[in-house]
């Protein structure tokens, strides 16, 4: 891997989440798995129709395209059994699903709220982003989880409220986060240039979809990760501690 130096001109970092500001273990094997079993109690108490029609449209298209998913009929009166049943099909395929991951933040949030979860967060990402806000630099987040997701993570962590940090949420309805399409449309919300933004993630297909938008990027190792590719073009860190100290 090589480590390439940062331009001085950075404005804005965006971060990843999963396995760059929270360990990879706290969304598999806390986040998911809390959404996965409380999947019925929540849609038999909060059903909503937003909800259920992203869901029934996206099913319709898998069952289009042949992957033989639970089936779901009879919209609007679909089971809540039904409804779960898929929900835990598109888990079990990791999909990133604007949708599924509605309905999860949603359920998130529940949790959040009973005391049931509190988020973990790597030891140098408080203070990380204290130094940066000194610094003048904006922050801002950009995960497949939804914004809702990504601000309860950030209100509910073991160093307490952090969401006054960070300035702007960016989830995938402005794109997935492996087409480069996607940055340049966050360059344009934030009205900065691409050489302005650092995108900070562990993936290193969305740090070269980052890089053909022009944005500056770091492939950010932590303990946990999977492994990527050994030759990248992107920085190299292990810690928060190594950008913009």
């Amino acid at each position: 891997m090589t480590s390439q130096p940062l331009t001085p001109s950075i404005t804005a970092l965006i971060l990843d989440i999963e396995g760059t500001t929270t360990p990879i273990d706290f969304v598999y094997n806390v986040l998911f798995p809390y959404a996965r079993n409380h999947v019925e109690d929540f849609l038999a108490s909060h059903r909503s129709d937003e909800d259920i029609a992203g869901l029934v449209d996206e099913n319709a298209n898998d069952v289009q395209r042949g992957l033989d998913p639970p089936a779901l009929e009879g919209y609007p009166r679909v089971s809540v059994d039904a409804v779960a049943a898929y929900v835990r099909w598109l888990m079990d395929q990791d999909r990133k699903s604007t949708a599924l991951k509605s309905l999860q933040g949603k359920i998130w949030e529940e949790g959040y709220r009973k005391g049931a979860l509190q988020s973990t967060l790597f030891a140098d990402v408080p203070p990380a982003f204290n130094r940066w806000r000194e610094q003048g630099k904006m922050i801002c987040i950009y995960s497949s989880g939804s914004v809702l997701a990504q601000k309860l993570l950030f209100a509910n962590t073991e160093a307490g409220d952090l969401t006054p940090f960070i300035s702007e949420y960016f989830d995938t309805n402005i794109g997935g986060k492996k087409d480069s399409a996607s940055y340049a449309r966050i360059t344009a919300s934030l009205g900065s240039e691409p050489h302005s933004l650092l995108f900070v993630s562990d993936i290193t297909e969305e740090l070269d979809a980052a890089a053909a938008a022009g944005l500056q990027t770091t492939l950010c190792v932590r303990p946990g990760n999977h492994p990527q590719p050994q030759l990248v073009s992107h920085r190299v860190i292990h810690s928060f501690d190594e950008v913009l100290p």
